[in-house]
């Protein structure tokens, strides 16, 4: 309890909320305080790269919803909006983002091309993500499992068990059996968006 007490009087100002009881351990680099939210009983472990960069008219925002963990070694890039709901999980060496850089301009190395924004990404409550995964400009719905080492681009649904890379629903789970089912390969991520309760 000192420890989170004496990291919240000496950061609670520099962000744009940090609620009490949350704690950043070691961070290797945080950019952009000013645009990122971090609700109440939120763990950042080891190592974390947090950025929330403005690139354009539109102020960025990186949100981490109450009672979420993320592992060792997460890097988290907002320049639009990256929202975690709440109490999701993260393993070692994640990295989402809502952007990515430019490579149109063959005549310049990417790496000196501009930051461009790509989609706004969200995590569902519940959500468990993977080590080494990616999630690029993509929305992943409530109470999902996201493979280890999967590259997610495209939205998933609530409910969800993703592997692969690209990344592909395995699995969902059906809310009139009451029962997680096996999704044929042919399938695959076609119907996405926050919820298809009503589908089942």
């Amino acid at each position: 309890m000192i420890r989170f007490t004496i990291f919240y009087l000496l950061n609670f100002f520099r962000y744009r909320r940090l609620s009490f009881k949350s704690f950043i351990d070691r961070p290797l680099r945080i950019s952009g305080r000013e645009y990122i939210e971090i609700d109440k009983n939120v763990r950042i472990n080891k190592y974390a790269w947090l950025v929330a960069l403005k690139i354009d008219v539109y102020d960025p925002k990186l949100t981490i919803g109450e009672g979420c963990s993320l592992g060792d070694f997460n890097h988290i890039a907002a320049v639009r909006s990256v929202a975690f709901g709440k109490f999701v999980l993260t393993a070692n060496g994640v990295y989402i983002s809502d952007n990515l850089h430019s490579f149109e301009n063959i005549h310049v190395p990417i790496m000196h091309q501009p930051v461009v924004f790509k989609s706004e990404v969200s995590v569902g409550d519940g959500t468990w993500i993977g080590e080494h995964v990616c999630i690029i400009g993509a929305k992943i719905g409530k109470h999902c499992v996201i493979g280890a080492n999967a590259v997610v681009t495209k939205d998933v649904p609530d409910y969800s068990v993703v592997a692969g890379a690209p990344a592909r629903v395995i699995k969902r789970y059906n809310l009139l059996t009451m029962k997680w089912e096996k999704i044929p390969v042919q399938d695959d991520m076609q119907e996405t968006g926050p919820s298809r309760e009503g589908k089942e």
